[in-house]
């Protein structure tokens, strides 16, 4: 009982941290600094109010925030900051502004989707939410098999199956499962080719069988076979050795997308920021191997000395979402930043996608992490938050039902609760929405063989589907 309640204080702790707008360390820094000129609640004093994007932009057009707040302009009173602020603090008051200013936007205004009488209107259409499975045990991952049913993980370590409207037992025999902080069974996902082979992969928090610290982990991938409600044939297809595993809990990654015969799959940097850019650490970093964990020779740092041989790409601070688009096969990721920069990024191989040297976000607490938000070599994101959505799973859209979402992608919300549609043309997001709103943490979505579009829900613990309404 205390683990358990250890692991809800953790959960709370990160989620609240996603929440604070306004608070912590920045927050000071805006009352030493700031406030005087631009009032309290920024709406405003001797200088203008920073809250209207277009007014306060205005001031600095043709130079960049950080310029401009260092060096000052005489002409509209706007004294400088070089020598008492440094560059990182003030990008973390920059990210303060555009906080406070959606706060702000939102506040007395309409609500931020359509809601009526249970009956959504969003992107086109009008939808009712559909719960199919309850009393879930903070499920993380969903696979709808091809011969029927659906394979849920629940994060605590149990492995169920949904099938014609009924839960099953649980599954036995399953890996045992480091479940700590957000660690746990993960994910899980069908071999494309399950129908012949029956093989199914699951992702999860592990041990090593002989510890460094019996609290350390890491991630760990095995397949296996199902058969009258037990798992067997298990065969490890990942893990690092002990050296590699952190005490942390947090930052796991853990989504699969499988692609030609390979299994490509994202572990985040476990707590250790620098090490996503360490070529020799397994953490921070997009992995290809075989479906069978063979490595690709043809992986970009397989014959680099000392590089783990796996890796894809690496600067990921916490890719929570992996998904191919239907038509073109690229493969995107949603990346969980920190407090703002969550992102959508676009996956190429031997990239690097900047944590923790470059990023659109601060620390939970209003420090700053780094002042820049590109550097060269450093791939940008195709879209981010800031404030931060808690962004999770992904998924591009294939169903029937809603034709006119054909193709575009998904991505869940754990903080803000939310569900977003954004819309991408030649690999560029053109157009985001928000489509559900405070259903709970929108821990994963996944287009369902009948159309419908599934989300994985935490708090409350369920499978739901978003099902049109009829003319």
């Amino acid at each position: 009982m205390r683990f358990y309640l250890l692991v809800l204080s953790v959960i709370a702790t990160l989620a609240s941290a996603q929440n604070r707008i306004g608070t912590g360390a920045v927050e000071a820094l805006y009352q030493q600094n700031c406030m005087s000129c631009h009032g309290e609640d920024l709406s405003g004093g001797l200088g203008g109010s920073l809250l209207d994007q277009a007014s306060w932009k205005q001031v600095g057009k043709g130079i960049g925030f950080i310029e401009y707040v260092q060096q000052g302009n005489l002409e509209t009173g706007m004294p400088g900051f070089g020598e008492a602020l440094t560059e990182p603090e003030i990008r973390s008051l920059q990210i303060y502004i555009d906080e406070m200013r959606q706060k702000a936007n939102r506040e007395g205004k309409a609500p931020l989707v359509q809601k009526q009488d249970n009956i959504y209107t969003a992107g086109g259409y009008q939808f009712t939410v559909e719960t199919v499975v309850e009393d879930l045990d903070m499920p993380w991952s969903i696979a709808f098999l091809p011969t029927g049913g659906v394979l849920i993980t629940e994060r605590s370590g149990t492995l169920r199956k949904w099938i014609g409207g009924e839960m099953g037992e649980a599954i036995k025999g399953t890996p045992t499962v480091a479940a700590r902080g957000q660690g746990g069974l993960l994910e899980v996902a069908a071999h494309p080719d399950y129908a012949d082979n029956g093989w199914i992969y699951l992702g999860f928090s592990a041990t090593a069988e002989e510890p460094l610290d019996e609290k350390a982990s890491m991630t760990k991938i095995v397949r296996g076979r199902i058969a009258k409600g037990q798992w067997q044939d298990e065969e490890v297809i990942f893990e690092v050795p002990a050296a590699f595993h952190r005490t942390a809990g947090v930052h796991f990654g853990t989504r699969f997308v499988f692609q030609d015969g390979y299994l490509y799959f994202s572990i985040g940097d476990r707590g250790a920021q620098d090490h996503a850019q360490d070529l020799t650490k397994p953490n921070g970093k997009i992995h290809r191997i075989h479906d069978d964990g063979r490595i690709p020779r043809g992986n970009p740092f397989a014959k680099q000395k000392d590089a783990y041989p796996s890796i894809w790409t690496y600067g990921n601070r916490n890719p929570q979402g992996l998904d191919t688009h239907p038509e073109t096969g690229l493969i995107y990721e949603s990346e969980h930043g920190p407090r703002g920069g969550d992102e959508i990024n676009l996956i190429e191989r031997g990239r690097n996608y900047g944590w923790p040297v470059i990023t659109y976000g601060m620390n939970y607490n209003g420090k700053p992490i780094t002042e820049k938000t590109a550097a060269p070599g450093m791939e940008q994101p195709l879209h981010y938050w800031t404030p931060s959505i808690a962004v999770c799973g992904i998924d591009f859209y294939e169903g029937d039902q809603f034709p006119n979402w054909k193709n575009n992608l998904f991505a869940g919300g754990l903080a803000s609760q939310e569900l977003h549609r954004l819309v991408i043309e030649d690999s560029k997001v053109v157009r985001t929405e928000i489509i559900l709103k405070d259903e709970g943490r929108v821990r994963d979505v996944a287009t369902g063989p009948d159309g419908f579009l599934y989300v994985v829900l935490n708090g409350p613990d369920v499978i739901a589907r978003l099902v049109p309404v009829k003319p």
